[in-house]
């Protein structure tokens, strides 16, 4: 940081484990910090990102986590796991019945000027001691954390997550899922949410992101009817729990990724960017 060089600071410290934003880890903020000139040349800004996907290959590893009584396979058992998702999806291929494993989505805030936010503050983190300078900390971890999570995107199997996971005892036929979704994306997008709709067709997200739960069972279709694969709901969840803090916000008005009131980021990374000059 010192040098100038951009780094990539993961606010809260490892993946999430169920999906949604997690508390922010001060370690390695406070080491970047504590020794901040804010009257130097050089500037410290932070540059909100988030990320979001359609699918996270170790999500269900992540979620043996949470899940009670659950084991991860280890040696032998953990070889057998890997070659049988290979080879399925190599028979798949063979039928025609391959598809890619969805959307990725990457999205950029508005960057954090570490002397400006000072300035504001009228602190100098230098001449704190440890207990107030970690508070100070805290304080901007927050911001930062808010500000990545106001610009995670929301992706087509999260949206169709959410609906199906808000009732997942209830049978929705294609069309009320693409209803809902549409509310959703509404909600989004009204508080200036960013909302990903691969070749700009909401009808094809939709599709998309329902194939997506199908085909990985955590969606089941049965008389025309969806619902939650109750043996799965863990996994649908996950994916829903990525965009709940937007969607939570949108419908209390409240600021979008305060980690005290998230219910949900993606599961994939989040992270503050940094960078000095």
């Amino acid at each position: 940081t010192e040098q100038g060089v951009t780094q990539a600071d993961f606010p809260e410290g490892g993946l999430s484990r169920d999906g949604p934003l997690q508390k922010p880890k001060l370690g390695l903020l406070d080491y970047m910090l504590r020794d901040f000139d804010p009257r130097t040349q050089r500037d410290v800004v932070f540059v909100p990102v988030g990320i979001n996907y359609d699918r996270v290959l170790e999500d269900r590893t992540l979620l043996l986590d949470v899940e009670p009584g659950s084991r991860r396979r280890r040696g032998l058992a953990a070889v057998r796991t890997t070659l049988g998702f290979v080879g399925r999806n190599f028979l798949l291929m063979a039928r025609g019945r391959w598809h890619r494993f969805g959307y990725a989505c990457v999205n950029f805030g508005t960057p954090v000027s570490m002397r400006a936010w000072l300035a504001e503050r009228g602190i100098d983190l230098r001449s704190l001691e440890r207990a107030e300078r970690f508070a100070r900390i805290a304080e901007l971890a927050d911001h930062l954390l808010t500000a990545v999570g106001r610009v995670v995107p929301a992706l087509p199997v999260s949206l169709a997550a959410r609906v199906l996971a808000s009732q997942p005892e209830r049978g929705f036929s294609e069309l009320e899922i693409k209803a809902a979704v549409q509310q959703l994306i509404g909600r989004l997008e009204a508080r200036g949410g960013h909302v990903y709709v691969p070749r700009r067709d909401r009808d094809y997200a939709i599709v998309v992101g329902l194939r997506m739960l199908t085909l990985r069972h955590a969606v089941r279709e049965e008389d025309g009817l969806f619902r939650a694969n109750p043996a799965d709901l863990l996994l649908l969840n996950y994916y829903a729990n990525s965009v709940a803090h937007l969607l939570d916000a949108a419908a209390t008005g409240e600021e979008a990724g305060a980690p005290a009131a998230a219910a949900g980021v993606s599961p994939a990374g989040r992270d503050a960017s940094s960078t000095r000059g």
